[in-house]
């Protein structure tokens, strides 16, 4: 069957789904809406939680970032697992058993105040807009690309599927659904994976294809992919470190209390009955998350591989990658190259009028690899390739059936659409409940809640699709920003809201806006605001990554850093928590019948 046919038929098949499944789980309270009744199966709650949490970023684009990236990108894998395992772990089980639908329903009542809750929206809502940027980005690259429309009508195509499953069922429509969006985007994953590392290795394993080797050789995937990029004037793939190891880590530290301070994932531990389901619905979603973060590595080596090899003849047989008969002429570029050119997302440029590809690191300056280079007369990196399209056309470049493309395709979309969801959601529900319901009219009756959570979920749409028809000038890291504003704002409140009885209002409220306000302009200095020195740009705040050579991605973490500094000063110089509140906290962090509660012996 042809590929383009099989494609909508495929996605179309999942659209139906979905929507299926939103019609037969539709809200019909605002505990519906908001927590899907609060009776969600552990193991359900798990697995709709992994598709909540693994958003386009983690299917188009985290394997895209570590084949470019090599071992550096490993950050992403650890921030992000990391992340959530210290959620799990530090503020899932108290969160469910304090038992507020919302973030900013906890900040509120945690710190008896109406200012603390409205600052908490404002954080939510910066963070989740940020973050549905990327989620409507991956949309519209999916659809371009494989159902041939433009950028734009994808982006309103997954509009409309969105508006369809998350207006009329909420959270239980949602819940339910991303069920279905996990089953899919998992086999999307790890199927082409299968595939490829049985090409490759002979094992089908991925994770083992990974540290095996290749057919017929001697040799390791990995020793021989460090051998080709460095040939090629790229850094070592298994030691690569992007920037310094201080941003590193800070980027790593930053992904992960971000992680934990996502609002739309720790919603989801409202959706089961007990602490204890929140505490195994929680294992239950890491165990469903690992099974693409471990794939990840090895779908990244191997598209790697693929990639050179498919531009490079000589880069499997061990020949000279430099000679002019080694590498692929334009005119002869396998179907999917053409395909993705459409796109925009993988370019060629002709430097040197010879008609072929060359694909290598022009900036090295590798004397051995410039040599080779003035030896075969090129001039220059001709191949541009976005890190987005290496999980998306993998299955291409690796000549898998039109079936397995169809499926990446659902599963691109899948990922996308899940998270969005989940923080369309988050918004809705901090607009209607906390803000509408909680501060400006305390009297609404609950289906009037209900009526205008609907209403803040589809005006969030419209917003989230304008932003990614249009996206800002920072867009490229969109993903990463949302993650260091969660860091920033939201992370060090729940944090000192749970483990610090004595942290008051004042040093809340302090805190979360200075740390989002010194991240946002860290961010904001680096990416729209410049002045000119003579006819050369400068940054606002002194050049590229002027605070110790920390990107504005990875600065979140030094804005939590503020954040819970400035807390425990104000709160060193205000008035502490009332009585009821501060043993409110100890029961909340204390089992009960612990003895420092009940005083027995």
């Amino acid at each position: 069957m042809d590929l383009q046919v099989l494609t909508y038929l495929v996605v179309g098949a999942t659209f139906a789904l979905y929507i299926g499944i939103a019609i037969w789980a539709r809200a019909g309270s605002t505990s519906d809406f908001y927590v899907a009744g609060g009776g969600v199966n552990p193991i359900t709650n798990g697995m709709a939680t992994a598709a909540d949490w693994m958003s386009a970023a983690s299917f188009i684009s985290m394997a895209g970032l570590i084949s470019n990236m090599g071992y550096g990108g490993g950050l992403f894998l650890m921030g992000w697992t990391g992340g959530y395992v210290l959620m799990a772990c530090l503020l899932a089980p108290y969160l469910r058993k304090f038992g507020k639908f919302t973030v900013p329903a906890f900040i509120a009542d945690r710190y008896y105040s109406k200012a603390a809750a409205a600052t908490a929206v404002i954080c939510l809502l910066v963070a989740s807009i940020t973050y549905i940027i990327g989620q409507m980005t991956g949309v519209g690259v999916t659809f371009s690309r494989f159902l041939g429309v433009t950028n734009e009508m994808g982006i309103y195509l997954g509009m409309g599927i969105v508006f369809c499953y998350a207006v009329f069922g909420g959270m239980k429509g949602i819940t339910y659904t991303q069920v279905a969006q996990y089953c899919v985007l998992i086999s999307a994953y790890t199927i082409p994976a299968i595939f490829i590392s049985f090409q490759l290795t002979g094992n089908p394993i991925p994770q083992l294809g990974l540290g095996g080797s290749l057919v017929g050789e001697d040799v390791s995937l990995l020793a021989k992919l460090d051998q080709v990029v460095t040939d090629l004037g790229f850094s070592e793939y298994t030691t690569a470190i992007p920037g310094s190891k201080l941003n590193m880590f800070v980027y790593t530290i930053s992904l992960m209390i971000g992680t934990a301070g996502l609002p739309h994932v720790i919603i989801r531990f409202f959706t089961v009955p007990t602490v204890a389901a929140a505490r195994s619905s929680a294992g239950w979603a890491l165990v469903f998350i690992a099974i693409l973060y471990t794939t990840a590595p090895a779908v990244a080596a191997m598209a790697r591989m693929n990639l050179h090899a498919t531009v490079n003849h000589a880069v499997m047989d061990g020949g000279d990658m430099f000679a002019p008969e080694n590498s692929l002429i334009y005119e002869e570029r396998p179907a999917w190259m053409e395909r993705w050119e459409v796109t925009g997302l993988l370019r060629w440029e002709d430097k040197n009028n010879d008609g072929r590809i060359q694909y290598y690191n022009d900036r090295t300056t590798n004397p051995e690899v410039l040599a080779n280079v003035e030896r075969a007369g090129w001039a220059g990196n001709e191949l541009t390739v976005n890190a987005d399209i290496i999980v998306l056309a993998n299955p291409e470049i690796a000549l898998l059936p039109n079936w397995v493309i169809a499926l990446v395709a659902a599963g691109g979309v899948a990922a996308a659409l899940s998270t969005a969801a989940g923080l369309l959601l988050a918004i809705s529900s901090a607009i209607s409940h906390d803000l509408m319901k909680k501060i400006w009219f305390p009297d609404m009756s609950e289906k009037a809640e209900l009526l205008s959570g609907k209403i803040a979920m589809a005006g969030s749409i419209v917003v989230a699709g304008y932003l990614g028809l249009n996206p800002p000038g920072f867009a490229a890291g969109t993903v990463a920003l949302a993650f260091g504003i969660a860091a920033c704002s939201i992370f060090p409140a729940l944090m000192m809201g749970i483990f610090n009885k004595n942290m008051c209002k004042y040093g809340a409220i302090a805190g979360m806006s200075a740390g989002l306000l010194v991240t946002l302009f860290y961010v904001f200095a680096h990416k729209g605001i410049f002045f000119v020195r003579g006819t050369e740009f400068v940054g606002l705040i002194g050049g590229p990554n002027s605070f110790f050579g920390i990107t504005p991605e990875a600065f979140g973490a030094i804005g939590a850093l503020i954040n819970f500094g400035t807390a425990y000063v104000v709160s060193k110089f205000t008035p502490p928590p009332p009585d009821h509140i501060q043993h409110m906290v100890e029961d909340v962090r204390t089992p009960r019948g612990s003895k420092s509660i009940t005083g027995a012996h």
